[in-house]
């Protein structure tokens, strides 16, 4: 059980890092190429936003059955933790930069025109308007995302990922002892109250208008 909850830890935490950066490139290119003039632009818009939209909408146990051939090239095997990292970031970095995207159609668009008035460059708005204003509602997004990762790792353990779900899988249910089905469940279900406070209390931290 230790072994398994620490599996199921892991596996979210790391692809949570790589959901948070691959979501907020691709959330930042959505809101930049939306508006933008030039077929360059349209072209780049639709490429991720058709990428998005159909990785997003893929159920997440069926994505992981037609990873499989990549996720053996990628990381050498299809079973334990390891194997379920790119199932966990192909299937929750779209999620993730759809909220990106909306987080930063938020930000005031005046205060994005008066740094560019000011003579600010692009990266300017990126890391002077855009990220610092919307931190906060990254961070919530990211809550959420994160959350849905964990049962995400649950459902990965029906094909030998590790974790929580693996052995709730094989030593709870196909062995019939619901002592480790429910208690798997539990820890599951702690970890997720553990994260959504955290993810309460940094929201509260950052946001300027609960100061």
């Amino acid at each position: 059980m230790r072994q398994a909850t620490w599996e199921t830890i892991w596996m979210t935490a790391l692809s949570m890092i790589i959901v948070a950066i691959v979501g907020i490139i691709l959330g930042l290119l959505l809101f930049e190429s939306h508006n933008k003039k030039g077929i360059g632009w349209k072209i780049l818009n639709w490429i991720i936003s058709f990428f998005v939209n159909v990785f997003r909408s893929i159920p997440f146990i069926i994505l992981i059955v037609l990873l499989l051939p990549f996720t053996r090239d990628l990381v050498g095997t299809i079973i334990g933790p390891k194997a379920a990292i790119p199932s966990l970031v192909i299937s929750a970095a779209p999620f993730y930069a759809r909220m990106v995207e909306a987080d930063f159609r938020e930000v005031d668009s005046g205060v994005i025109e008066a740094v560019k008035s000011m003579g600010g460059t692009n990266w300017d708005v990126i890391f002077k308007v855009l990220l610092p204003e919307s931190t906060p509602a990254l961070i919530a997004g990211g809550t959420v995302t994160a959350i849905s990762l964990i049962s995400y790792t649950a459902m990965a353990g029906a094909i030998g990922s590790g974790g929580l779900g693996y052995l709730a899988y094989l030593d709870g249910f196909q062995s019939n002892n619901n002592t480790v089905t429910l208690v798997s469940t539990v820890i599951i279900l702690i970890i997720v109250l553990i994260v959504q406070t955290i993810g309460d209390l940094i929201v509260k931290k950052t946001d300027k208008r609960s100061l």
